[in-house]
């Protein structure tokens, strides 16, 4: 195991979950190689908020910082590639790149995020993350008490009209099809002064992004300049559960308070293992696993 390719940690996946365990790692002076293919999902949102330091700096902004004091530490370093395939011998890992090299670590990291899947919807991706957003912990503050559509049925709906009721008082729920909410659920919105509609949305109207019109499956037009979503996802990456890691039955990686999934020597963090999609929190996780990924570096050595 000892030559050019072998590590003591792969981190797959160099966004803001990554960088804060490889820093984490560097800082233990653990050797660690940092994996990523350049495809973040945040790459059209214009900026990021409620991250201490760094209210209202782009994503891409943050990372670049991010990459480059975290390649301050000598033991760190980056490959541009993509993890195709990985197995575990001999109480290692061996893993398989686009590029064809092999790499082999003690420990993995997965920190590959999601990948949202856009529903059917002309308009819909070129306004995901600008004016068609999905958190309003992230964006709210710059788009409060204006009229706003929220695009969700069952308890989804209920629970984001709930939050959201905190930002505006003018919202109104598209269901996309009948409702799916019970007669008391129905009666809460009404209580709220939350309006629904239930025929279908059949595209949005915008520019170059910023939502002005949504067209309903029946010509009617309704006009919002932001609409919040929940739309489903897929893992980034099939390579965690080729290697047995548990997915939860909301399709995250199933990890412990310190990162750790069901297999041992493979950790999680991020976007991947939970709905919180925060930078602030997957630097939070990021920096979590690189201490547990050390302490257990050091556990195995005693």
């Amino acid at each position: 195991m000892e030559d050019k390719n072998t590590r003591e940690v792969i981190i797959i996946g160099g966004s803001f979950a990554g960088l804060s365990a490889a820093m984490t790692l560097g800082r233990a002076m653990r050797n660690v190689l940092i994996i990523d293919s350049g495809r973040p999902c945040n790459a059209q949102t214009p900026h990021s908020h409620n991250f201490i330091t760094q209210d209202g700096e782009t994503p891409a902004e943050i990372t670049k910082i991010a990459k480059e004091q975290v390649l301050k530490y000598p033991t760190v370093s980056f490959l541009n590639d993509k993890v195709l395939s990985g197995k575990k011998i001999d109480g290692h890992f061996e893993l398989q790149t686009e590029s064809g090299q092999v790499l082999i670590a003690k420990k993995l990291l997965f920190a590959t995020g999601i990948k949202d899947r856009m529903p059917d919807m002309e308009g819909f991706a070129a306004c995901w993350g600008i004016s068609v957003i999905h958190c309003p912990y992230c964006h709210g503050y710059e788009v409060s008490r204006q009229k706003t559509a929220l695009l969700a049925n069952g308890h989804d709906a209920l629970h984001f009209a709930q939050v959201l009721s905190n930002w505006t008082k003018e919202l109104v729920l598209f269901t996309n099809g009948p409702i799916t909410l019970d007669e008391e659920q129905q009666e809460q919105l009404t209580k709220h002064g939350i309006k629904w509609i239930e025929t279908p949305v059949s595209h949005l109207l915008h520019t170059v992004g910023q939502l002005n019109t949504l067209v309903l499956s029946d010509g009617q037009e309704h006009a919002f300049k932001v609409m919040y979503a929940r739309i489903p996802f897929d893992q980034h990456t099939d390579v965690p559960a080729d290697l047995g890691c548990t997915l939860n039955e909301q399709g995250y990686l199933q990890v412990d308070e310190m990162q750790h999934t069901s297999v041992a020597g493979i950790y999680a963090a991020g976007d991947n293992t939970s709905s919180g999609r925060a930078i602030a929190i997957a630097v939070a996780a990021g920096m979590r696993s690189g201490a547990a990924i050390n302490y257990d570096l050091i556990a195995d050595s005693w």
